[in-house]
């Protein structure tokens, strides 16, 4: 199948046929066809958690306003990220390139990544995104439909799948044949719309340079296991007014 019809073609798919299984050897497929995606120096952030026992996936399920694509589909991915991989044995993702290469980039990755938490998350996040397009049109191209997923309970099923503390969930991919036709498209936005030339119209609002904006705060990487209602603040005493 061409890229183009693979990109036209491909659609989020809701139902799945329960009963097919596909093969090792298919599975193993669209996961290397998923590594070759890119990521920023090379350090290949994303993991793959395949999802293959029955018990797991209906838990996992119960945990995912009871979507059916959860159980049903041949193939369940939690696709995750590791914050960390920038410093762990960064050597690796440069192991077959020539050395000057390799002296440049290994320092690189260090300068990159080091103390900046919120650098760390973005790049995660977009090698993910960039890894489950190559997923679902490598799932397309070999004959399967696909669904990525957000609609989940993010802090149960990292839970469930003991995801690690320095590790986040990007999103579930799920893959297998689809027993219902998906609606038509419900309206793309035309090109003239989506497409700026150059820059943005002078007569829009202020650039994000005139905006005064206060510094985000870093997000935690651990778990969630519980989050407490805020405490209610108490009444103030009413005051008299004075005379």
């Amino acid at each position: 199948m061409k890229t183009q019809k693979a990109i036209k073609d491909r659609r989020s798919i809701k139902y799945f046929d329960a009963d097919h299984q596909m093969t090792a050897e298919e599975i193993d497929e669209l996961l290397s066809l998923a590594a070759l995606s890119p990521t920023a120096f090379n350090v290949q952030h994303w993991r793959f958690v395949v999802v293959d026992d029955p018990e797991l996936r209906k838990a996992i399920r119960a945990h995912s306003w009871d979507q059916a694509q959860v159980t049903d589909a041949s193939l369940l991915l939690v696709l995750c990220a590791d914050l960390k991989a920038w410093e762990k044995q960064p050597e690796r993702y440069w192991a077959k390139a020539d050395k000057e290469v390799s002296e440049f980039m290994l320092p690189a990755i260090k300068a990159y990544y080091s103390t900046k938490t919120r650098v760390q998350r973005d790049e995660a996040m977009r090698s993910c995104g960039i890894a489950a397009q190559t997923i679902m049109l490598a799932a397309k191209a070999m004959g399967y439909d696909s669904c990525p997923m957000d609609g989940f309970d993010f802090n149960r099923v990292a839970q469930l799948i003991r995801l690690p503390q320095d590790h986040i969930i990007s999103m579930f991919i799920t893959v297998g044949k689809a027993t219902k036709k998906p609606w038509p498209r419900p309206g793309q936005l035309p090109l003239e719309e989506l497409v700026i030339k150059n820059q943005f119209n002078p007569r829009s609002p202020k650039p994000q340079s005139e905006i005064k904006t206060e510094p985000m705060a870093e997000v935690s990487d651990e778990v969630v296991t519980e989050v407490k209602p805020k405490a209610k603040p108490k009444a103030k005493p009413k005051v008299k007014a004075k005379d």
